[in-house]
Order: structure tokens, then sequence, then C-alpha cells
């Protein structure tokens, strides 16, 4: 006896590799994607290779002062800052003297993208505690 499945349609099987060409796409640009995403909705947020990626609503300046205020509110003592029209990098140090770095870059007028690593492999919950407070504080 025959078997009684047919073939996939033509329509089927275009759909299918369609969609596994931008799964392959995105993968292979999902830094960039994950920076759209962000730029898009302001709160996305990623954490890959130990740093806490997102893009938050508000200028520089305010997102500096809201990182400051992050800090105290998490007991991290604030080491150095420096600051442009353009970006901040401020350190910290945790209570276990790990290396605390947030990294603020202007997006646009509203916009700041917000870089946080904690510790050489990082530490996911308290970057995320970090910008929960940040992302208030704006």
């Amino acid at each position: 006896m025959g078997s009684m499945h047919s073939p996939p349609s033509s329509g089927t099987l275009a759909r299918a590799l369609a969609l596994a060409a931008a799964a392959a796409a995105l993968s292979l640009a999902s830094g960039c994607f994950v920076i759209a995403a962000g730029a898009a909705g302001a709160g996305t947020a990623a954490y890959v290779r130990g740093e806490l990626d997102a893009t938050v609503g508000g200028d520089l300046g305010r997102a500096a002062d809201a990182s400051d205020r992050a800090l105290e509110q998490v007991q991290f003592v604030k080491v150095s800052e420096k600051r442009d029209a353009f970006s901040v990098v401020i350190v910290a140090r945790t209570a276990e003297d790990k290396k605390v770095e947030i990294r603020l870059a202007r997006e646009g007028d509203k916009l700041t993208k917000v870089r946080i690593r904690i510790g050489l492999f990082g530490d996911e919950e308290r970057s995320r505690a970090v910008l929960e407070r940040l992302q208030a504080g704006i």
C-alpha cells in the first residue's frame, strides 16, 4: 500500500524556509536586534555575557543622577565618575568589594543606553535591582 501522506505544499515549504532564514538572521545579528528593541521600547533589558543592557526613557543627565541614587539605595559605594556630553561612566564597589560599572550613553534627547556590570563575571540579580531603581528615579 502507498503512503497516505501528501507532500507539503510549496506555500508551506516557502513559509518554513522564510521562518528559518529570519531566525538565522536574528541569531547572527542578535546584538543589533537587542539595541533596536531597546530603542523602540524604553525599558527593554537584556542580560548578555555578564552585562545588563537597557535603554531607558530620560536624558543622559537625569539617567546619571538616577544612577547615583540607585547606587545609594543598594548601598554600593561610588568610587569615580567621568562625564561628557555624550556618556557617563560610574564606578562603585559592593560590600564584597566587587567592582560595579554603570555606562550611560546618550541615544537621543529622551533616551539613554544603560550598561551595568557587577564583578568580573556579572551578577544579573543585583544588576536588575540597580536598573529597576535607576528607572524608578528618572
